[in-house]
């Protein structure tokens, strides 16, 4: 899609497929989990063999916030139960970093802790921000984790049209597609995805309640 030594280049790639999944019909994409106030769907990846899944709903708050507590910062580490370990590697041009990150064993760890070592590029998006990111090579890896890769992801945050400065609500939609790697059966990756999108939401709204 692109290379370290070209930012601006990968970032206009980048923001132009999570537009095109963004524009995806209603009819392309199947429901895989739904909760109270989440939906997760997904679709076949034209990227790799498994999912391009979607995750939709609101959250109260404005933008601004929002997408700093899902970026590349301070806050991500403190609220996200997924994530053990996040450091970033590079700051590239405004709003461009390379970040690695661990996460948890999942399904009682059939699925073993990942590195992944990502580029991140948050930008404007309509009265809202998008904040995406895709796997980069990198040499260095640690022999304790399996290394995953992201293939284009992001989450898009736009104010909801009754949000006001005293209320401010946001709808949040987010495009996922993880190859976990290693020996997996796909059904535990299918079954992790979903549920560990709808944790996300929850994990997010419960930390900026308390923020």
């Amino acid at each position: 899609m692109g290379s370290l030594q070209e930012p601006s280049a990968l970032t206009a790639r980048l923001q132009n497929t999570l537009m095109s999944y963004h524009s995806l019909d209603e009819n392309e994409w199947r429901v895989a989990k739904k909760s109270k106030d989440v939906t997760v769907w997904r679709k076949s990846s034209e990227e790799f063999h498994g999912y391009l899944y979607k995750a939709q709903g609101m959250v109260d708050d404005n933008p601004n916030r929002i997408v700093d507590y899902i970026r590349p910062g301070p806050y991500r580490l403190d609220w996200d139960s997924l994530m053990t370990a996040m450091d970033i590697i590079e700051t590239l041009d405004q709003g461009c970093c390379v970040m690695r990150y661990t996460t948890a064993g999942q399904l009682w760890n059939i699925i073993a802790p990942r590195e992944f070592i990502d580029f991140s590029y948050t930008t404007d998006y309509q009265d809202g921000l998008l904040s995406c990111g895709i796997s980069v090579e990198h040499e260095e890896q640690h022999q304790s984790y399996v290394r995953g890769f992201n293939h284009p992801c992001g989450w898009f945050c736009v104010p909801t049209p009754d949000s006001t400065t005293t209320a401010a609500q946001s709808l949040l939609t987010g495009y996922i597609q993880t190859d976990l790697r290693g020996m997996i059966p796909q059904s535990a990756v299918d079954t992790a995805m979903a549920s560990t999108l709808i944790n996300f939401y929850t994990d997010l709204r419960r930390a900026l309640k308390k923020a």
